[in-house]
């Protein structure tokens, strides 16, 4: 077995959004996702941190589950800020099972363990300060699932996996970095960066975290092993 990680997968097999349009690394990502996904044998894990599909409901992304269901490994879902199909956990597993997607599961509100490593995760948050209200409520709701995963981890080592990236140039997120530090998280994984963004990111050891981008056109779409 292994373990790996992938971000940012922006498909749109079900709706009219394809990346290709961006071009640059975009251009036959479909392909060059299913290709990248052989070095992932059956037996293995992929973290997928958020932005998944671009299909406004469960039934418009449908196409997209079926090509990631097909790809090898099992996977686990982190949300993202364009995962607008996203529903409540109960409401996604009965959508799963009924459609035989068999490989899936949601990493939401709670943590896995992959052998001795506990895998926690949220989408996280971008925290403008100059904003009010909705920012901040969203922010401290973010900390609050994190913490809650982090703390189902128990005194296992801790992988955390978010969508938002905590810290890259020019910004720090204090209150979801002051969560990794005081859970004593070895390694952080985060995606949403992309194009000329992905400058900005903050990656190798920051504190006793190792930090590392893993969007799709980053890694070349081909999923990021992290731990045999």
């Amino acid at each position: 077995m292994a373990l790996f990680v992938l971000g940012d997968t922006h498909l749109s097999l079900g709706s009219a959004k394809p990346m290709d349009v961006f071009g640059g690394a975009w251009i036959g990502y479909v392909e060059k996702l299913k290709k990248g996904f052989q070095v992932v044998r059956a037996e293995d894990t992929v973290v997928l941190c958020g932005d998944l599909s671009w299909g406004m409901s469960l039934k418009e992304a449908e196409p997209d589950f079926a090509l990631l269901n097909e790809l090898p490994g099992k996977k686990i879902f982190v949300k993202g800020n364009h995962d607008y199909w996203w529903e409540t956990v109960s409401k996604m597993t009965r959508f799963f099972e009924e459609r035989g997607f068999s490989t899936f599961s949601l990493l939401h509100n709670n943590c896995f363990f992959y052998r001795d490593v506990a895998l926690c995760g949220t989408r996280g948050w971008f925290l403008d300060e100059e904003k009010a209200g909705h920012n901040e409520k969203v922010m401290r709701r973010e900390m609050i699932r994190l913490e809650t995963s982090l703390k189902m981890a128990g005194s296992r080592e801790k992988f955390c996996f978010l969508h938002y990236p905590p810290i890259y140039q020019g910004y720090a997120c204090h209150g979801i970095l002051e969560l990794l530090e005081r859970y004593q998280v070895k390694r952080c994984c985060y995606g949403h960066l992309h194009g000329h963004s992905m400058r900005l990111a903050v990656e190798g050891m920051h504190g006793e975290t190792e930090f590392s981008l893993i969007s799709a056109d980053h890694l070349g779409f081909v999923p990021k092993k992290i731990l045999d």
